[in-house]
C-alpha cells in the first residue's frame, strides 16, 4: 500500500518527489500502518527530502501504529541533518506515551552521540523513563556507549536511574566494560546499591576482569573531596541551570570544574 512518494521519499529522488507532490500526492499520505512519506525519507537520511516535505505540510509529528515518528527514525539512521530540521519545525521530543518508542533511548542505543547532543538541547529529558526500557543513561550503558553516557552525565542525568531495580552501575558492570563504569562512579555513582537480585555491582563483575579491580579499587579509597563537592554543587544548582554554569562569574578553571571537563 505504499505510494510513489513514500519510495520517492525513502530512495532519495528528489525531484520525483516533488512532481508528485505537484500532481498532487498529499505530503501526509499513510501506508496502512500509518507510515508517512516523512518517516521513509528520515529513516533513509534524505535532509533534501525532508526538506521538501516539511515545506509542503507534512506532520512532523506523525506517528505509525506503533507510535513511531519521523524523530524516531532519524534516531534509528543516526540523521542529525533530518533531526535538526524535524526539531527546528516544532517535532516533539518526547512521546505521547511511556510505552510508545522514544527518540532519545534510540539514539542511546544506536550510539549516536550527536543525535542525543542535538536532542537534549531541544529539550528533551535525560531522565525519561519507557516502562520496558528503564532511562536513556541505562540504554547506553547497557549498548556500552561511553560517549552518549557522558552526554547525559554532563547534562545532569541522574547516575543511579535505570530500570526498575536495575542501575546503570548495574548494567555497565555486566558487560567488564570499565570506561564506563569509572565515568558512573565519578559522577557518583553508589557501589553499594544491589538491583532486583539483591547483587552488588562488584558482585556482578566477571571475576579478575579491569572492572571488579576498579570497583575493589574503589572500595577500599574513599571518594575525593573535590569529586564531593563537585557533585554536591551540581545537584544544588540543578539539571535545568547547568547549561547556565558559564555564564557565572566565574574563573574558567571553576566553570570546568562543575561541568566535568
Amino acid at each position: 500500500d505504499r505510494s510513489p512518494l513514500h519510495e520517492a521519499a525513502s530512495q532519495g529522488r528528489l525531484l520525483a518527489l516533488r512532481t508528485l507532490l505537484a500532481q498532487g500526492y498529499h505530503a501526509n499520505i499513510v501506508t496502512i500502518d500509518h507510515v508517512t512519506p516523512l518517516h521513509e525519507a528520515c529513516l533513509s537520511d534524505h535532509v533534501a527530502c525532508v526538506r521538501a516535505l516539511i515545506h509542503a505540510g507534512a506532520n512532523v509529528n506523525a506517528a505509525t501504529i506503533d507510535g513511531i515518528t519521523p524523530l524516531y527514525n532519524c534516531s534509528s539512521s543516526g540523521s542529525v541533518g533530518c533531526m535538526q530540521l524535524l526539531l527546528q519545525n516544532g517535532a516533539r521530543t518526547r512521546t505521547t506515551h511511556t510505552h510508545h518508542p522514544s527518540a532519545l533511548h534510540e539514539s542511546c542505543k544506536r550510539g549516536h552521540s550527536e543525535c542525543v547532543q542535538l536532542l537534549l538541547s531541544y529539550g528533551a529529558d535525560p531522565d525519561y523513563e519507557v516502562s520496558h526500557l528503564g532511562s536513556p543513561l541505562y540504554m547506553s550503558c547497557l549498548h556500552q556507549h561511553t560517549a552518549c553516557s557522558q552526554i547525559l552525565l554532563h547534562r545532569g542525568a541522574s547516575v543511579g536511574v535505570g530500570r526498575g531495580g536495575d542501575s546503570p552501575l548495574h548494567a555497565a558492570v555486566r558487560h567488564d566494560s570499565a570506561d564506563q563504569v569509572s565515568l558512573l562512579l565519578d559522577y557518583g555513582a553508589d557501589i553499594n546499591l544491589r538491583d532486583s537480585n539483591n547483587q552488588r555491582p562488584v558482585e556482578l563483575a566477571p571475576p579478575g576482569g579491569k572492572t571488579q579491580q576498579l570497583l575493589q579499587a574503589y572500595e577500599g579509597c574513599p571518594r575525593s573531596l573535590r569529586q564531593l563537592c563537585r557533585i554536591q554543587i551540581r545537584n544544588l544548582i540543578g539539571r535545568s541551570r547547568l547549561k547556565l554554569l558559564p555564564l557565572l562569574p566565574l574563573p574558567p578553571l571553576l566553570t570546568h570544574y562543575l561541568q566535568h571537563t
